[in-house]
């Protein structure tokens, strides 16, 4: 299946972005779009009788009286009260929700993981996820959870949504389809899907095996931050997120529907595909997104900036200038600052901060922190460059200096985050990343002036 194949029976609206094939540019945007000509109301939401034949419904990702409300009305086939029936109650062991704390597992310390080798068995989306780590509460909708996801196989009449949040996919091999109401994503390393709350999809593999991370937000939706100083342009520019374009499946065939809704998994049988929706407006959708289109701003003078000048999306809390979730970015760039230890420095802070390389060499760990691989360094942890790093930064001809091949991000949350069973004895655990730190030696000698 090539980029721009469509699975069987799905019909897809033209493209009115130029290029971009399927997508509508912009972040926030109200959208408006149709599969088929005239699906779409023009003037009002809900008119007594809607064009084909066809249903609508709003889906709401906020409360009504949010300001601003963040909502899509939907035109499709049938309304979702047609693709949902009796649950049944389901087991997906790998798949965690906070609170989940493990009395046998240690979640205070510095930890390191190789990547999570591939299953000798095929895996689909669902079967596929493995949660590192938890923190928050699910029930009272603040937090996060981190996973990896494991992904062979494409679901094939499965249907999935979760209740409890939103989906931040950071692909790290190969290719993924997420096949979903609004329409079709298609996502690759370098580059991150947001899949909101409440929405129902199917995910295909265009190329794998896939491998990639996850962060699962409870809490208040994704947002660009705020850029104060730095004005309007820089870091990650709404132009370049993407929504899908409408695209529907008319498919009668008997079908799965799992649901994610307070930490637990829920299976209903249904006699159709549900993802129907034939036109919709709104600004509550998927989107796809370039990491390499990220434009990083730092120092030119002196001094190392604190990571959030690197921030790409950030989920609010309840407290001002404290997220729930940041997602930072750390990609390419130039590094000039005289007279200034360039690496991150030795810190350590109220943030939980979990990373995960997506490609390259991170410049404060050279050694030992691999593609696919994760660490995390829990709150009030202090943490910073290895021995080789720091005497490197230390001593360097402080010339103008290209960061090359390299992006790594982290998960950044303002709870602390605890491992899960599998993080801790069946993932692959670097036992001594802690040691990186043991051949740092003692300079101080008290003697004036000595550097």
């Amino acid at each position: 299946m090539t980029r721009h194949d469509l699975p069987q029976g799905m019909v897809r609206a033209p493209s009115h972005t130029g290029p971009h094939e399927g997508y509508m540019p912009g972040w926030g945007n109200d959208f408006e779009t149709e599969a088929l000509p005239g699906a779409l109301p023009q003037g009002m939401n809900s008119p007594q009788k809607c064009d084909y034949g066809l249903y609508g419904e709003q889906l709401s990702g906020t409360a009504f009286t949010a300001n601003p409300p963040e909502r899509t009305w939907t035109y499709r086939i049938r309304p979702s009260v047609k693709h949902s029936a009796r649950y049944t109650k389901i087991d997906l062991p790998y798949w965690k929700s906070a609170p989940c704390v493990d009395p046998d597992v240690i979640s205070l310390g510095q930890y390191r993981w190789n990547p999570v080798p591939h299953a000798e068995t095929g895996l689909t989306w669902l079967t596929g996820m493995r949660t590192m780590t938890t923190a928050g509460d699910v029930n009272t909708q603040v937090g996060m959870a981190s996973h990896i996801y494991l992904v062979t196989d494409s679901m094939e009449d499965a249907y999935f949504y979760s209740a409890d949040s939103e989906l931040l996919v950071v692909p790290q091999e190969g290719r993924l389809r997420f096949c979903t109401e609004l329409g079709l994503i298609d996502v690759e390393p370098k580059e991150i899907a947001i899949i909101p709350r409440g929405l129902v999809y199917r995910v295909e593999v265009l190329d794998g095996p896939c491998r990639g991370f996850v962060c699962e937000n409870y809490g208040q939706k994704f947002e660009m931050p705020g850029r104060g100083p730095i004005g309007a342009n820089c870091m990650a520019n709404p132009r370049d997120f993407k929504a899908p374009v409408a695209a529907f499946e008319d498919r009668e065939t008997p079908s799965t529907l799992t649901i994610k809704w307070c930490g637990q998994f829920h299976e209903t049988q249904i006699a159709q595909s549900p993802l129907d929706v034939v036109a919709w407006h709104g600004n509550y959708a998927p989107y796809k997104y370039d990491l390499r289109t990220y434009c990083p701003v730092g120092a030119i003078l002196f001094d190392h900036p604190d990571p959030s000048i690197f921030t790409v999306l950030t989920a609010p809390s309840g407290v001002p200038g404290t997220a729930n979730i940041d997602f930072v970015l750390f990609r390419e760039r130039w590094m000039v600052a005289e007279n200034t230890f360039r690496p991150p420095w030795y810190h350590k802070n109220i943030m939980s901060e979990l990373m995960g390389n997506i490609y390259g060499q991170y410049d404060a760990k050279p050694q030992g922190f691999v593609p696919g691989g994760m660490s995390l360094h829990n709150m009030m942890l202090p943490h910073g460059p290895d021995r080789d790093a720091f005497e490197k930064a230390s001593n360097a001809n402080l010339g103008p200096d290209k960061l090359d091949n390299t992006m790594s991000f982290m998960f950044e949350t303002r709870f602390p985050q605890h491992l899960t069973r599998f993080a801790a004895q069946e993932a692959p655990l670097q036992d001594d990343y802690i040691d990186c730190w043991d051949s740092l030696e003692k300079k101080f000698d008290g003697t004036p002036g000595r550097k």
